[in-house]
């Protein structure tokens, strides 16, 4: 398993998935898991990519396979970004087509911004710009906030709660849903407590001007946490952004349809590399 070391206690784990022609220069492809999850909640796209794609799913600190102790002072968006940089170094990877789930693409959205050399297309994916109040509401179950509820409640409590009326349905794939559930709770709690303070302190409102690289975005059907007038603001504020939208308005939309959204990335950057992503 590769590991990318980012100081003496601290290794941050990615998984490379590469079925590309070996004769062939393949383009990168970054998929960032969102908030409190991890590479491996990609599993289902993976058969579709990576006959096509070096694909690189890493995990973000203190989450999945990742190593060492991660304090909650450097849970921050510049360590995170400095992270994505050190791991296209490590990987040679001078630029990158990025796809991010979530919170994940709102690190996405940062990225294409401040580094608009690294990034050749964006793929958005049920990413908010910001989380409304009505949704930090929500999540807080009655208690004064998200964080509180995760907290007072056990993370299980308050994961199953959460997932049921947002991100998956847990009567129509309740086998999905208990797998979504137990490996969730594999992360290291601590740090899913700190990642949910930071995602509902984000906004991404200000990095959209300054995105130069083609956008494409997939979003659940009147989703809870993207609502309109958040797609909106990306329609408004982004230069080059496509939409396109999944028949639910349940969050997790890559597992869902993995083989819809797989296909809509693969023809969204053939146009952009100038290739066909199809077998000769």
């Amino acid at each position: 398993m590769p590991f990318l070391t980012r100081s003496d206690d601290l290794r941050l784990h990615y998984t490379i998935d590469d079925y590309t022609d070996p004769w062939k220069s393949a383009p990168v492809l970054i998929l960032q898991h969102g908030n409190g999850r991890s590479g491996a909640f990609w599993y289902r796209w993976i058969p579709y990519l990576a006959r096509f794609f070096r694909v690189i799913r890493p995990d973000l600190r203190g989450l999945g396979l990742t190593e060492g102790h991660v304090p909650e002072s450097d849970l921050t968006l510049n360590t995170l970004l400095g992270d994505l940089d050190a791991l296209l170094d490590e990987v040679g990877a001078k630029d990158v087509h990025f796809c991010g789930e979530s919170m994940g693409g709102i690190l996405g959205l940062a990225y294409a911004a401040t580094r608009p050399e690294r990034v050749r297309t964006l793929t958005l994916v049920a990413t908010p710009v910001f989380i409304e109040d009505q949704m930090k509401e929500r999540y807080s179950l009655g208690h004064g906030s998200r964080t509180d509820a995760m907290e007072k409640m056990g993370m299980r409590a308050w994961l199953e709660a959460t997932t049921s009326g947002t991100r998956l349905p847990a009567d129509k794939q309740p086998e999905l849903f208990n797998w979504y559930i137990e490996n969730f709770l594999k992360g290291d709690a601590q740090v899913q407590v700190a990642m949910a303070r930071l995602v509902n302190s984000a906004n991404a409102e200000a990095f959209l001007k300054h995105v130069n690289a083609p956008v494409l975005g997939l979003y659940p059907t009147a989703g809870h946490i993207t609502s309109n007038a958040q797609e909106t603001m990306l329609r408004e504020g982004l230069s080059d952004f496509r939409m396109v939208h999944l028949p639910t308005f349940y969050h997790m939309i890559h597992l869902l349809y993995p083989a819809t959204c797989a296909h809509e990335v693969l023809a969204f950057c053939a146009g952009f590399d100038g290739t066909s992503f199809k077998e000769d």
